[in-house]
């Protein structure tokens, strides 16, 4: 009988499992399918990183597929759009191309594009000192130090900050013709951003004395006020005078004591005078 029972349980939880499956089979065959699809929009993208003043090329773009729903702003889909304007900010590779990153159509590719209206790039010529041993790129905002010699006086030799936190446009070398020998030679420039009075102090400085750049933090934009300083200021300013000490006269040499004189009594002897002390 107990084999019988276990036989049955069997029996009836293999045939509830096979319908349960059974059922959830046909079910899910049943379910109809659900095939959402996310629309999609052309857009042109770089498709290598493209630096500042270049000129756009068809090799430099391409056409995705983006999401409508996360389509950015100011968006190309056609490279006739594109092509031939100037970068005026970079781009890195798959970055969508917006208008705001291109020069406006004609304007030409190069540095001038780049340039605010209003403002001016003034190139001046440094060396690996000037230039912060490499350090300012393009990008990097500098204060632009000059020393200059306005009496050709030594002591009047005058060091300030004459511009502050002034935008690197392009940094690099360019070559000259030596005008002793005649030789080309590379000279390493930077192009500053300046409005034109500050233009004009770079200038006067670059030609009366010498410039030195100070790299800064870009997101430091306090300006500040320098007096300057000469030579005489590395030591403290004007030299010390050492104090003077007032002479006093000297002290009136003290008399010499006076020996107590003692009561003296004198005697005559004939022709024979003596005195005798008397002593107390």
């Amino acid at each position: 009988m107990a084999r019988i029972r276990i036989f049955i349980v069997l029996v009836l939880a293999l045939t509830a499992g096979g319908a349960f499956a059974y059922g959830t089979y046909r079910y899910i065959q049943q379910v109809p399918e659900r095939a959402e699809s996310v629309q999609t929009r052309p857009v042109i993208v770089a498709a290598s990183n493209l630096d500042v003043g270049r000129e756009v090329r068809p090799e430099d773009i391409r056409i995705v597929e983006w999401p409508a729903s996360a389509l950015p702003a100011d968006a190309f889909n056609n490279a006739e759009d594109v092509v031939g304007r100037g970068v005026i900010d970079s781009l890195v590779q798959n970055e969508p191309v917006l208008n705001n990153k291109l020069a406006a159509k004609g304007a030409g590719s190069g540095l001038p594009p780049v340039i605010p209206p209003g403002m001016r790039a003034l190139s001046v010529r440094v060396n690996d000192v000037v230039g912060v041993a490499g350090y300012v790129l393009p990008g990097t905002r500098v204060d632009v130090v000059a020393t200059v010699n306005p009496t050709q006086q030594p002591n009047e030799i005058t060091s300030k900050v004459v511009l502050t936190n002034v935008l690197v446009l392009a940094a690099g070398t360019k070559i000259e013709r030596d005008s002793s020998e005649g030789k080309p030679m590379s000279v390493s420039v930077v192009t500053l951003l300046v409005e034109p009075a500050e233009a004009e102090r770079l200038t006067l400085a670059s030609t009366e004395g010498q410039i030195q750049l100070a790299l800064r933090n870009p997101l430091d934009k306090e300006t500040p006020t320098t007096p300057g300083i000469r030579p005489a200021g590395l030591i403290g300013a004007a030299p010390i005078a050492r104090a003077v000490r007032p002479r006093t006269a000297a002290p009136a040499p003290r008399p010499a004591p006076v020996p107590d004189v003692l009561p003296a009594v004198e005697f005559i002897r004939g022709d024979k005078r003596a005195q005798e002390v008397v002593r107390q």
